[in-house]
């Protein structure tokens, strides 16, 4: 039976609550009631067929709660004249919310209208936009809203996150929530409260003007010559990104290797440092322009997403030069080939010619499907090798180190 029947009617309702029109109306205020629900009635057939199902269908539509049956008289040529119901009414928001059982959310969102309302009115048009959200929402929405004023009153705070002391708001409830607070501080601050270069969550004091965790760059000092802490030989330190960018060292070599183990078991070279790599995250190093002045040596894994890292540094370094990323290595260690599970599909335009033809055999799956060596399964005499090679032996005294 495809009429429609009182479960039909109570679905065409929960459809407009799930969409949020009926909290929306809360917003804009819009009318909406009554609302006439789409009614498919019996056919002439079906009275012919089945008169005493469609008497029964009648009779229980009249008796369904929290809606208004408008009725009109039919001439049927075998059942005579029969009252049938013609359309259907929601009379008030109250009856709907009754039929749905939504009448607490719905004086929940009320409240939250009404204090959004009072407090932060430019944010209402967020509370229309994203009216089932904001529901989820009731509970902590009072905090949100001072959090908001507090951002109203203090723009570019200059202070960290966890700084901000506010009654009744948890250290970590901004961090918690800077997904919507981004959303509401964008339509509550001024333009020029808001840095809209600086995107995304893990961008979000950035964005408003408070601190940042500094980025903190780790390296070793390959040569004891070379001064990086009093009292130390080959230390093992780590700095904030700006104070890396003031370092005075004598270096003229710098490696950068993305595995920790390759990083702790690097080999003593003169004048050289070793940085334990970022990912794809090079906006720190780019601040020390004292590497510009280096021989720069990049050592990733040999697969698309290594090359890719590698084409991204170029873009800070132009001068960078791969190291132990090439065809001879590969084919050296085809015992310890693994499988990289999303290569990158792009192309790469700040690689050699020599690189480009890899990453191209690489991508195209020219070699194997998925193919990847990883930089930790190179054989530690294969890297003391290439250092000789690449140091023609003059400046490197890693060899007494070697077993």
């Amino acid at each position: 039976m495809t009429w429609t029947g009182p479960k039909e009617l109570k679905a065409q309702l929960a459809r407009l609550w799930e969409r949020g029109d009926l909290l929306r109306d809360a917003v804009t205020g819009n009318p909406r009631f009554p609302l006439r629900l789409s009614l498919r009635p019996p056919s002439s057939a079906d009275i012919t067929d089945r008169f005493n199902e469609v008497r029964a269908w009648a009779a229980e539509l009249a008796a369904t709660n929290s809606i208004r049956v408008e009725w009109q008289e039919l001439r049927h040529r075998v059942q005579g004249t029969q009252k049938m119901p013609a359309y259907v009414w929601v009379e008030t928001l109250e009856d709907a919310l009754i039929s749905l059982g939504k009448r607490k959310d719905w004086d929940r969102f009320s409240a939250q209208v009404s204090a959004t309302r009072q407090a932060h009115p430019a944010l209402l048009p967020w509370l229309e936009k994203r009216p089932l959200q904001a529901l989820e929402l009731s509970a902590e929405w009072p905090r949100l809203l001072t959090v908001v004023a507090w951002f109203v009153d203090h723009p570019h705070p200059g202070i960290y996150l966890r700084q901000v002391d506010l009654p009744g708001v948890h250290s970590k409830f901004i961090e918690a929530h800077r997904g919507v607070l981004a959303e509401l501080l964008d339509m509550a601050l001024p333009a020029d409260a808001v840095d809209i270069s600086k995107t995304g969550i893990s961008q979000f004091s950035a964005r408003y003007g408070f601190l940042e965790k500094p980025t903190r760059i780790r390296f070793r000092v390959l040569d004891p010559a070379i001064r990086a802490v009093p009292g130390s030989g080959c230390p093992d330190v780590t700095l904030d990104a700006d104070n890396f960018g003031h370092l005075e060292l004598a270096v003229q070599r710098v490696f950068i290797t993305e595995n920790e183990t390759n990083f702790l078991a690097f080999p003593p070279i003169r004048d050289a440092i070793v940085i334990f790599g970022a990912g794809y995250g090079w906006d720190a190093l780019a601040r020390s322009h004292w590497l510009k002045d280096c021989s720069l040596h990049y050592w990733g894994d040999i697969d698309t997403h290594g090359f890719g890292i590698l084409n991204q540094l170029r873009g800070y370094f132009d001068h960078v030069t791969s190291f132990l990323m090439d065809r001879a290595t590969l084919d050296a260690h085809a015992s310890v080939w693994g499988s990289e599970d999303k290569p990158l599909r792009i192309d790469l335009h700040r690689l050699t010619p020599a690189e480009r033809t890899l990453y191209d055999d690489l991508r195209d799956n020219r070699i194997r499907v998925g193919l990847r060596l990883e930089q930790e399964h190179i054989g530690f005499h294969w890297l003391a090798h290439r250092l000789e090679q690449l140091l023609d032996g003059s400046t490197a005294f890693h060899s007494s180190t070697l077993p």
